[in-house]
């Protein structure tokens, strides 16, 4: 047994201990996703890197891939998409402007990829031009407000590699620029408002402790989750699992075109989100 696994052992006896109810975010997003993968559905994966789920859902990514009738995953990371098993239609490219035809999916996803958006008005409104009207788009993503991505923000980003890799065990290449411009439910709502979506639910999430190999800061950690399952704390979870329909009376819009006050309303918005 490595120190790693000794210690993830402790902290699983703690968590069992301290916080048995704990949800990782992770299966908070595969429960939304079971929702809505079925028989037939044409699904894009945005920022897909060379996985859909985490290694423990491998399972859960193969049977929802094998469900749907066309599965596309989109990155614009090359070496992951090369990496990727379960996508077989993989596409490299930038979500701010996909390489689809208009109504295209039935579902478009997003695992941890909302707070590497630079500007998430013209992606979001992309990902709106490429569903079919009812159609869905889930995502989760780093709640701004958490403490977590509190923390996150104070780490520069040469240390943050290094430190993501004690903690998580991600290589630094795995790792990139955050901007965290539509990472709260207020935000998320506005967003939805500006894009032609409406929202189906937004879920304040709780997660594994960040420190799970450091007992006693996991020991700490867990404590401090434990208070933000209460109602009173939820603003504070680390994690948003958003789920947005598209509207059917929506104003289908060109890729890379938009009209003055189109473009003023997203700068507006851009910096309301500063």
């Amino acid at each position: 047994m490595t120190t790693r696994d000794a210690l993830t052992r402790t902290y699983v006896g703690l968590r069992r201990l301290i916080a048995p109810d704990l949800q990782h975010c992770q299966d908070a997003y595969a429960d939304a996703l079971r929702d809505h993968v079925h028989d037939g559905v044409r699904w894009l994966d945005l920022g897909c890197g060379h996985q859909v789920l985490p290694d423990w859902h491998a399972e859960n990514e193969k049977r929802f891939v094998g469900l749907c009738g066309t599965v596309v995953g989109i990155d614009a990371d090359l070496e992951s998409l090369r990496r990727h098993s379960s996508i077989q239609l993989r596409a490299q490219g930038e979500i701010s402007l996909l390489p689809f035809r208009d109504a295209s999916f039935d579902l478009v996803t997003a695992n941890m990829v909302v707070e590497h958006l630079e500007n998430p008005v013209p992606s979001l409104r992309e990902i709106a031009r490429v569903l079919v009207p009812g159609g869905v788009c889930i995502f989760v993503t780093p709640n701004a407000r958490g403490y977590a991505t509190r923390l996150a923000r104070h780490v520069p980003e040469g240390l943050k590699r290094r430190v993501i890799r004690v903690l998580d065990g991600r290589p630094p290449d795995d790792v990139f620029r955050t901007y965290y411009r539509a990472n709260t439910d207020d935000s998320v709502r506005r967003l939805a408002e500006t894009s032609s979506f409406d929202v189906v639910g937004i879920s304040l999430v709780n997660s594994e402790a960040l420190f799970s190999i450091v007992p006693p800061l996991a020991a700490l950690e867990l404590l401090w989750i434990r208070l933000l399952m209460t109602e009173p704390f939820r603003q504070l979870r680390p994690d948003i699992v958003a789920i947005l329909r598209k509207r059917h009376d929506s104003t289908p819009i060109t890729p890379g075109l938009r009209r003055d006050s189109d473009q003023s309303s997203s700068e507006a918005f851009e910096k309301a989100l500063e």
